[in-house]
């Protein structure tokens, strides 16, 4: 179906409104706007996000360095000129076949292309087409496409490749906390407590009479099969057996490894939350297109237009919302009638239609019914008034009720007449 361009832009004034953070649709909490990393290349929309290597959660690396970050999008960088520069080269064949006499160019000697091409290949800078062509089968078109696809796809892989460099050159804490949020994690206060415990547990240090005390109390804590009580107990134990510092040794890589899963656990529910959500959105994506797909609507034919429109307008976010997050039509109309134009009798009309369907549809039908039913009644009045008028104007044809006229004779004054 056609996307719709929506470009009208919604002013309100600060409001306190409870936002469903699922679909973000204020003041339509009931409403699911879907994702967009749908099947078959489907738009995408607020629930899409790029996949995050997290490979570190299970073998920990050290981050790369800013200074190979910078490296690989040199190269990359690099890759993209050389094509340019083989774009600017061709260039320069073609122009050198011009002829002297400015009437035109003359047919292109293509063997100065297809070295380049193939030398180009070689080395790795220049991939072919898949279509298995020989390069002495290209035409100049043929090769100003194959510069310019591979120009286009340098330039893809340098816009994918940068932000993943930069986000395993961030300390692993950032790596943690920028992978929670893309899996749309919102707790970010509670997940930056638990990093920070991971962090104080990282720098502790056995060896400091201090940190043993705290080593072992927070290990033992966090096994959670004793009182508060019998830890104490069990330090003071070991302070008596000189065997403090042996155990805080002991216990450093367990605590360690115990926060930080942690945080892999709170990452770990915060993906599967996304997938449900996700699945979700799929479903609602699919039951509108269904109902609508059959082109009626409540009894009432659809035509294509409305149709599209009532898809779109369900399951495209493409309208702003006083949350700062897009929101569909149903979502922004909401919005609109409640606070930017107010039309509360149509708020109220929508509310009642919402909370009980099929109460709201048969008063309109009844309505619909006693309007039917008066037009009816003023029709037959009219054709009964209509057909008694024609009955009155109908009687001078009436041989009964229509007698003769009486009429007398007029006297005749002729002097010469005899009596």
């Amino acid at each position: 179906m056609a996307e719709n361009t929506n470009e009208e832009v919604t002013q309100v004034s600060q409001a306190d409104v409870n936002i469903d953070e699922l679909f973000a649709l204020p003041g339509a909490e009931n409403i699911m706007v879907p994702g967009a990393d749908e099947e078959d290349e489907k738009k995408p929309n607020i629930f899409s996000s790029t996949n995050v290597d997290t490979s570190f959660l299970d073998k920990p690396k050290p981050a790369k360095s800013a200074a190979k970050v910078e490296t690989n999008a040199a190269e990359t960088q690099e890759d993209s000129e050389n094509a340019q520069e083989a774009l600017e080269e061709f260039e320069t064949l073609i122009n050198q076949q011009e002829d002297a006499s400015g009437r035109g160019r003359k047919k292109v000697d293509k063997s100065g292309l297809v070295e380049l091409a193939s030398k180009m290949i070689e080395e790795g800078v220049l991939f072919p087409f898949d279509d298995d062509k020989p390069l002495d089968e290209y035409t100049a078109k043929d090769f100003r496409e194959l510069f310019e696809a591979n120009m286009k796809e340098k330039e893809q892989q340098l816009s994918q490749q940068i932000p993943q460099q930069i986000f395993q050159s961030m300390p692993g804490e950032m790596q943690y906390l920028m992978d929670y949020i893309s899996k749309g994690g919102t707790d970010l206060k509670g997940m930056m407590q638990q990093l920070a415990q991971v962090n104080e547990a990282m720098e502790l240090d056995p060896s400091d009479s201090s940190d043993q005390e705290l080593i072992v109390r927070q290990y033992l804590s966090l096994k959670g099969d004793m009182t508060q009580d019998e830890i104490e107990d069990e330090i003071a134990t070991y302070k008596d057996m000189d065997r403090l510092e042996q155990k805080a040794n002991q216990f450093k890589p367990k605590l360690e490894a115990i926060r930080e899963k942690e945080v892999a656990k709170k990452i770990a529910q915060q993906e599967q939350q996304k997938q449900q959500q996700q699945a979700i959105a799929n479903e609602f994506v699919d039951s509108v297109y269904g109902v609508l797909e059959k082109g009626e609507l409540g009894g009432v034919k659809l035509d294509r237009k409305t149709q599209n429109m009532l898809y779109t307008g369900l399951v495209q976010p493409g309208y702003p919302s006083i949350s700062g997050k897009p929101t569909n039509l149903l979502g922004h109309l909401l919005e609109k009638y409640q606070w930017v134009e107010p039309n509360h009798e149509l708020i109220a009309e929508a509310l009642w239609l919402l909370a009980d369907p099929e109460g709201f549809k048969n008063k309109v039908k009844s309505q619909g019914s006693r309007a039917a039913t008066e037009q009816t009644v003023r029709s037959l009045k009219t054709e009964e008034a209509r057909r008694r008028g024609s009955a009155v104007v109908d009687r001078d044809d009436d041989p009964v009720t229509n007698k003769p006229k009486r009429t007398i004779q007029r006297s005749n004054k002729n002097i010469f007449q005899r009596f």
